[in-house]
C-alpha cells in the first residue's frame, strides 16, 4: 500500500491517480483544509482507492500507516504569504508525525515534496542542489525544517528519502498562484487586471504532469540512500509574459494592467524574485520536461479556464 499525504491537494490528486494507473493499493490521508474531494473525483470508485479525513498534526496517527510500503508527503498548507507562524510551524509538525509513524511501523521510504523556495534569493542562477540554503518566507523556512527532520531520519534509521525541490507547478486543479489569480481577477473584471510587484518577477514554470513524472521517474531510479533533486525547467518566464498569455487565451482586449509594486518590485514579503533552478543532476539521469517554461503556463491556462467554468 502506498500513502499520500496531502493526496486530495492540486500535486497530490495527480499523482495518486498516477498510482491508481499503475494499479497500486492507495490510501490519501488529507484533513481537506485546502485539498478538495473533488479532485480524486475520476478515480473515487477504483477500489485500490481509500481515502481518509485525518488531521496529521494530531497524536494517534500511527495506526493508519500499518502496512505501508511507500509515504509520498505532499501535506502543507501551499500559500507561500504572510500566514500565522503557527501555520507554517504545523507543518513541520505533520512531518514529524509522519516520519515517526513510518518509525514506529518499519516503513523505509518517503517521497516529499519541497520548493525553490529554499535557496531564497539565490546567489546563482541556475540554482544548483548544492547551493547554500536562504529561505526569506516562513513557507520555505516550514520546507527546510522538514527537508532536515527527513535527512535525519534517513541516516539515522535508514530510511530511502527522496527531496524534491520543485519550481512553480502549474496545472489542472490548482487554486493558488499566478495563473489562478489572473485568470479569477479577469473574470471578476476584463478591463483591468492589478499584477502583484513590479511583473519583472522571473521564474521557472513546470506542468503537473512533467513534475509528477519527475518523482515517478528518479524513485525508479535511485533505489536507496538520501536524495535531493531539482525539479523545473531549463528556462523562465516573467510575470508580465504571463499576463499576456492569459489575456490573450480568454481573448480579452484592451486590459489596463495595473502594477502594484511592492518592496524591491516583489509580489509580496518572502517572494523570491528570480527563480530557476538547475536540473542538470536529473536531467543527468534521462528525464527532461516534455513541456518548457511557456508552454507549461500556456496549458494550464487552458485547464484553469476549464476547472473555471
Amino acid at each position: 500500500m502506498e500513502i499520500v499525504t496531502g493526496g486530495a491537494g492540486f500535486i497530490g490528486s495527480h499523482l495518486v491517480e498516477t498510482l491508481i494507473e499503475k494499479n497500486k493499493e492507495v490510501l490519501v490521508l488529507d484533513n481537506f483544509s485546502t485539498g478538495k474531494i473533488e479532485n480524486l473525483k475520476e478515480i473515487r470508485k477504483r477500489k485500490e482507492l481509500k481515502i481518509k479525513k485525518c488531521d496529521l498534526a494530531k497524536h494517534g496517527i500511527d495506526e493508519k500507516f500499518k502496512n505501508a510500503e511507500t509515504v509520498y508527503h505532499l501535506a502543507a498548507n501551499p500559500e507561500a504569504g504572510l500566514l500565522d507562524p503557527n501555520v507554517h510551524f504545523k507543518s513541520v509538525i505533520i512531518t514529524f508525525n509522519v516520519l515517526e509513524a513510518m518509525r514506529k511501523n518499519d516503513i523505509k521510504k518517503i517521497i516529499f515534496t519541497s520548493t525553490s523556495a529554499v535557496y531564497g534569493d539565490a546567489k546563482i542562477l541556475p540554482t544548483p542542489e548544492e547551493a547554500t540554503l536562504r529561505p526569506i518566507s516562513l513557507y520555505a523556512a516550514e520546507k527546510v525544517a522538514s527537508e532536515a527532520l527527513i535527512s535525519s531520519y534517513s541516516h539515522t534509521y535508514g530510511f530511502d528519502a527522496y527531496v524534491f525541490r520543485l519550481a512553480n507547478v502549474v496545472g489542472k486543479r490548482s487554486n493558488h498562484g499566478v495563473i489562478f489569480d489572473f485568470i479569477k481577477k479577469l473574470k471578476a473584471n476584463p478591463k483591468t487586471l492589478e499584477i502583484l510587484g513590479d511583473g519583472t518577477q522571473k521564474k521557472s514554470y513546470i506542468h503537473v504532469s512533467d513534475c509528477v513524472s519527475a518523482m515517478f521517474f528518479v524513485k525508479e531510479k535511485i533505489s536507496k540512500g538520501y536524495n535531493v533533486f531539482n525539479v523545473g525547467n531549463f528556462d523562465s518566464i516573467n510575470v508580465l509574459e504571463i499576463a499576456d498569455i492569459v489575456i490573450e487565451k480568454l481573448g480579452i482586449k484592451n486590459v489596463e494592467k495595473k502594477l502594484i509594486g511592492g518592496k524591491e518590485g516583489r509580489g509580496w514579503v518572502g517572494d523570491v524574485k528570480f527563480m530557476q533552478l538547475d536540473i542538470s543532476k536529473i536531467s543527468s539521469l534521462g528525464w527532461k520536461p516534455n513541456l518548457n517554461s511557456k508552454q507549461a503556463v500556456e496549458k494550464a491556462v487552458l485547464e484553469l479556464l476549464e476547472d473555471f467554468k
